[in-house]
């Protein structure tokens, strides 16, 4: 059915004038903040959803059929005696047809025009916290998603809204990754990227000897680092980039977008400096991530009752080294440039005082454990 037979179709039914509007989200929150008091909308956590109402003083209605990409496309119903109930059955219709979310995007180029279909699409569901088994057949049809593809997702800190141009990020990361990305907009700064598994096998051919063969996390970790100095250098400045394994776009898409999304956000949570984030590498995280706040504190509290002197900048940094070179006294020593006797020392005074001893497997992960929830309590 085409736009105007839609809104023609409604305006017979409601026996009076509609209009479709795009308005951006803000504005759309700004608005509801300032209608009376007394009318029937319900907002919650800050969301738009379809379905969403507003009636304005000058009585005219305002009603949502879609939010994709920051953007409302909304219905205003001209002034007139219609009803709560009328406005709460037409918000229930909305809520279970398929709105016309294309509209949104009419003018842009194509290829663009359908990638943030999908993007929108994807964000609904992960809003929702719906994790369905495949895309829409609609997207699909339009979308080569059956190809195994690596998943990245990106997220920008320091751009303006509307600074980033689709063009010309696709354009860059074409010309530095494949010419066979997807590159899926999400929000305002955050971004889906989709690109061919050969990425993998370029960088595990690249300078290495045959008998020492990168495994497919090396090569992840090597691309996603060559993708973020590039794009913090010569576009998006402070930026944030994780990634997966690769998988089936279109019955794995939204799941490994949740999966991207929390793993940035653990990155972020436990190892604040870091801009490159690998699920593989944050196991510990997500365990600890789950445990509830109260008992995290208790814990640490526990573990630290007879001492702070994890707290102290130079037993700090020698420990998140340590960890970070497997326990290696040697190769600790000489990243620290310190004498391998000075690390010894080291970890002896921190043995005495703590009666942990990090080079015991036990009393090393108990360490770990109270180094990661001390950035969870910020108690460094």
């Amino acid at each position: 059915m085409s736009e105007a037979n839609w809104i023609g179709q409604l305006e017979q039914i409601l026996l009076r004038p509609v209009r479709q509007f795009q308005t951006a989200i803000t504005a759309w929150t700004e608005l509801v903040s300032i209608t009376d008091s007394n009318n029937k909308y319900v907002q919650q956590f800050n969301t738009v959803t379809r379905g969403d109402w507003i009636r304005l003083i000058t009585g005219e209605m305002h009603i949502v059929v879609s939010t994709l990409n920051e953007q409302v496309l909304a219905l205003e119903i001209s002034e007139g005696a219609i009803s709560d109930t009328e406005v709460r059955l037409l918000a229930w219709s909305l809520q279970h047809v398929k709105a016309p979310e294309q509209n949104v995007f009419s003018g842009l180029p194509e290829g663009e025009r359908i990638v943030r279909e999908l993007g929108s699409w994807i964000a609904n569901q992960l809003e929702n916290g719906n994790q369905p088994l495949t895309v829409p057949d609609r997207l699909i049809s339009r979308i080569r998603l059956y190809s195994t593809m690596i998943p990245f997702l990106l997220v920008a800190d320091q751009l303006e809204p509307g600074q980033a141009s689709y063009g010309d990020l696709e354009k860059l990361l074409r010309s530095f990754l494949s010419e066979d990305i997807l590159l899926i907009p999400l929000k305002e700064q955050e971004w889906l990227i989709l690109g061919p598994v050969s990425l993998i096998r370029e960088a595990q051919n690249e300078d290495r000897p045959d008998e020492d063969e990168e495994s497919v996390e090396d090569s992840l970790a090597s691309i996603a680092s060559g993708l973020h100095d590039m794009l913090a250098s010569e576009w998006l400045g402070e930026c944030h980039l994780a990634v997966l394994q690769p998988i089936q776009p279109a019955k794995d898409i939204v799941a490994a977008a949740s999966q991207l999304r929390e793993t940035v956000h653990l990155g972020r949570t436990f190892h604040v400096g870091s801009n490159i984030h690998l699920p593989w590498l944050l196991q510990l995280e997500w365990l600890l991530s789950a445990i509830p706040e109260l008992q995290r504190q208790r814990f640490v509290e526990q573990a630290l009752k007879r001492t702070d002197v994890f707290l102290e900048p130079e037993i700090l940094s020698t420990l998140e080294t340590f960890f970070a070179l497997d326990c290696n006294v040697s190769e600790t020593a000489k990243k620290l440039y310190i004498h391998r006797n000075t690390l010894l020392y080291r970890l002896d005074k921190l043995k005495q005082e703590t009666e942990l001893d990090v080079r015991q497997f036990r009393d090393a992960v108990l360490v770990k454990i109270v180094l990661l929830l001390y950035k969870v309590t910020k108690r460094v």
